[in-house]
């Protein structure tokens, strides 16, 4: 394997590079409905957030014995979510900003998500991070999603980086976990609500802007990444 010492930048996608937790409750509902589950609450849908869509959907499936493989409610779901977001997906600016700085001095990022390709695709050409971002990979073509490492190891080798040399960026405790699983440094942008939202969630990241996204800092996360998760001089975040 080729070893870059500059050190590579994995993104989270779902409320970490785009509030798109929105569309996927919103979609979610949907589905449910149709197949005559009614009162899907944000409240319940928080739980799921940093889980991937297909074990989402298994965990509802079983929780509400729907009639019906996971393999047609994902087609549904993504239909749904497919419609919503190509109008109202939402990018975090300081988050594009940090993409920018990367980009511009030369580092290796990519995105790795527990949603679907098309999903994934779909929300990058949405806001235009697909000029920054063109590398991106599904759990769903792995196998196995978050807090699993797999995701991250095969985004890993997409940039034919080291596992050591990489940085993850992440809203939620299983993908915290699976940063971790991966020998991956970790920046923590707590999503409001996300799955194990708690503190403790978040005790293997390196870096954490506990005020999320209102307090994540471009500048400040970029001199923590190249300086080998040193603390650099700022007060806006809680270093490890």
């Amino acid at each position: 394997m080729s070893i870059r010492r500059t050190p590579s930048v994995i993104f989270d996608l779902d409320g970490t590079l785009v509030d798109s937790e929105p569309n996927y409750y919103e979609a979610g509902r949907r589905t449910l409905a149709r197949y005559g589950i009614t009162g899907f609450t944000w409240e319940e849908h928080t739980r799921f957030i940093g889980i991937g869509t297909r074990e989402t959907l298994e965990t509802l499936r079983e929780r509400y014995a729907i009639d019906a493989p996971v393999e047609e409610l994902l087609a549904v779901k993504n239909g749904h979510y497919l419609e919503l977001v190509r109008t109202s997906t939402t990018v975090f600016g300081e988050m594009r900003a940090f993409a920018e700085r990367l980009h511009a001095a030369g580092h290796p990022i990519a995105v790795a998500s527990g949603s679907s390709r098309p999903a994934i695709e779909a929300a990058l050409t949405a806001t235009g991070l697909d000029a920054l971002l063109p590398l991106y990979v599904s759990a769903e073509d792995i196998g196995r999603g978050k807090p699993e490492p797999d995701v991250f190891l095969a985004a890993a080798r997409l940039l034919a980086t080291d596992p050591a040399d990489c940085v993850v960026v992440e809203d939620a405790g299983p993908g915290v976990e699976a940063a971790r699983r991966a020998g991956m440094r970790c920046i923590a942008v707590p999503y409001p609500g996300g799955a194990a939202g708690d503190g403790s969630a978040y005790e293997h990241a390196g870096l954490i802007f506990r005020g999320g996204q209102g307090e994540f800092d471009a500048r400040a996360a970029y001199d923590w990444v190249t300086a080998g998760g040193q603390h650099p001089d700022t007060s806006s975040f809680s270093p490890r």
